[in-house]
């Protein structure tokens, strides 16, 4: 069975998406063991408090360091690249130490696979990666091509190299519920824009979709899934419908709606059913592929404020609940 026996690095393991990742792994599957890479001792420490599991390791070490990722990698067969500086608008302030760790260091997760054997390598990204206007978006990118096009040294004999980009997840550290949660404690909830929309993904389903990818990869694709939208206003009437809202304006880099597939990548886009695949534009891609799925239409973009796939007063409220988010 997928992942059996196998030994499983993660970096930026001790973030939100890494501490789910882990977990879910350790109670399906039966690996090896499972490597959490990461620089803050503290969320180590906790980690291994909590999950108590003989088939963790934990590695202290930046994605900066390309020795120490390749040491990390040693016997390593799947690696999950989750370590990224995130924050919007602390990327446009410290715009060096973002491209040091999302690009440079996305390149030296690629060098260390190449180098150690790793056969799968699974990077995630982000809705601001298409057609990006903040520097985080535009890191990301860069990310997603280097990891894609780190296929051709890899053809044959070395790892296979995909991405996986969703939205923004409910709940997570920095996302607008937590914030609203806080505010809504003093009556009156600041708001960016009453139009802004944004995709929503669960922390399960953003495991589970990146699970899913790392059976189907054959390197080189950028998997989408297909998730709901919803926008500020509907949030704010589920979580604080008594609340005064406060429009603030939008922050330096912020996007009005958000974008995972633009039209200009419509025409190497497939439907898969239940996600969408980029298919590299690359002479050594998989040409049988290329008949999966069906292709989107001409002008197709799949953007938060048209995806059909959208949630209610109702449906908010009831997944906030179930997330004990409320």
């Amino acid at each position: 069975m997928f992942l059996e026996g196998q030994s499983i690095l993660v970096t930026g393991g001790t973030g939100s998406f890494g501490r789910a990742f882990v977990k879910t792994v350790l109670e399906r599957y039966e690996p090896r063991r499972v490597i959490i890479y990461s620089r803050d001792e503290l969320k180590q420490y906790e980690m291994a408090e909590q999950l108590r599991d003989r088939r963790l390791r934990f590695f202290l070490g930046d994605v900066r360091d390309l020795s120490r990722l390749q040491r990390a990698c040693n016997g390593v067969q799947v690696v999950v690249h989750a370590a990224a500086l995130k924050q919007v608008p602390a990327a446009e302030y410290n715009p060096f130490e973002c491209i040091k760790t999302n690009v440079l260091g996305g390149q030296n997760v690629i060098e260390a696979a190449l180098n150690t054997g790793v056969e799968r390598v699974m990077a995630l990204s982000t809705d601001k990666a298409a057609n990006p206007i903040n520097l985080y978006g535009a890191t990301k990118l860069c990310a997603d091509k280097l990891f894609v096009a780190a296929n051709a040294y890899s053809v044959g004999r070395g790892p296979l190299l995909s991405v996986v980009r969703y939205g923004n997840v409910v709940g997570s550290r920095g996302s607008v519920v937590p914030f609203f949660l806080n505010a809504r404690k003093n009556g009156t909830l600041p708001i960016t824009d009453p139009r802004m929309t944004r995709f929503w993904i669960t922390l399960d389903q953003g495991v589970d979709f990146v699970l899913e990818s790392l059976r189907r990869m054959r390197g080189g694709e950028l998997f989408v899934p297909k998730i709901p939208s919803t926008d500020i206003m509907t949030v704010v009437e589920a979580l604080a419908p008594n609340c005064r809202t406060e429009v603030v304006g939008i922050r330096p880099g912020e996007k009005l709606h958000e974008l995972m597939i633009g039209e200009d990548d419509a025409r190497r886009t497939r439907d898969m059913g239940g996600y969408y695949v980029l298919q590299p534009q690359q002479p050594w891609w998989d040409e049988e592929y290329l008949s999966l799925g069906a292709a989107v239409p001409d002008g197709f973009a799949y953007r938060s404020d048209t995806n059909p796939l959208r949630l209610g007063v109702g449906e908010v409220r009831d997944l906030l609940g179930a997330l004990g988010l409320n």
